[in-house]
């Protein structure tokens, strides 16, 4: 039934917005594997627009957003232009939406052509930056006094292993948490606290305020400690060119290979043969 609700939005968005979404994707604890039963729906999304609006010097807002609803999904999504943008920054964010186990559109070429990309466009240095400062924030935000959010720890173990992870050159972290618990941490006292919070969760037990983790805490302090200041040197960007040839192949494919003036209009329409001609 939420599949159903989630696809019908995104086509309810489609007719809004006149774009079509070419990846849709889960985020948040159910990508990652540690959702309750009353979880929100986290959908990301990558749309393209007709292809004029890529023609001219005063292209609108780059972002479509619609706030959770009655069946308690929320939708957020980028314009393909941006997120290629963000793709030649190795932005992690999006490296996780195309590594989602949850995905509930694929409507282009280009999303493959991205995955085998991303090995070519990683940065080690961008990511480490990401996860350490989400990481050393959320630590400072939530778990630093002796009573806190319990579920929080899950927002600072998640970035934390993740740079474990890029720490030992195992490439782009995996998008579920148990891939990065299964890579990084072996048997012993942490991991056995780890995965008895993740089981509670998972069984929708109230993770509210209660007592430090002395065991999680000690780890996580200790690891933020010794990876402090690493990725924090600017990270270059890839050349765009690849890219580039990604976003003409899909303008093609779905909007079709040209453009017309409408005669007695100052309307640009599409011409071509793809589903969103004019």
């Amino acid at each position: 039934m939420i599949n159903s609700h989630i696809k019908t939005r995104l086509s309810r968005i489609e007719e809004e917005e006149n774009v079509t979404i070419l990846y849709a994707c889960e985020s948040g604890s159910r990508a990652w594997g540690f959702e309750s039963a009353d979880s929100d729906y986290d959908v990301r999304f990558i749309y393209l627009r007709r292809t004029p609006w890529y023609l001219t010097i005063e292209q609108g807002r780059d972002v479509i957003e619609r706030p959770l609803d009655e069946h308690d999904t929320d939708m957020s999504g980028w314009d393909l232009l941006k997120a290629l943008e963000l793709f030649r920054r190795s932005n992690p964010p999006l490296l996780e939406w195309l590594q989602s186990p949850i995905v509930y559109r694929v409507n282009s070429s280009a999303i493959d052509q991205l995955r085998h990309a991303i090995p070519q466009y990683y940065s080690p240095v961008a990511s480490m930056y990401h996860y350490m400062h989400m990481a050393t924030g959320n630590f400072r935000e939530y778990l630093k006094n002796d009573e806190v959010w319990t579920k929080k720890y899950f927002y600072v173990l998640r970035p934390v292993l993740a740079a474990m992870w890029i720490e030992r050159d195992l490439g782009a972290p995996p998008t579920e948490f148990a891939k990065l618990v299964d890579a990084i941490l072996p048997a012993g006292k942490v991991r056995e606290e780890i995965d008895a919070l993740v089981a509670a969760k998972k069984a929708g037990q109230e993770l509210r305020k209660g007592p430090r983790n002395e065991i999680i805490s000690t780890f996580l302090m200790e690891q933020i400690e010794r990876l402090d200041g690493k990725g924090m040197r600017p990270s270059e960007t890839r050349d765009p060119a690849g890219l580039d040839r990604i976003f003409m192949d899909i303008l093609v494919e779905v909007n079709g290979n040209g453009i017309r003036q409408e005669e007695g209009s100052s309307e640009t329409v599409y011409q071509g043969s793809g589903p969103m001609a004019g």
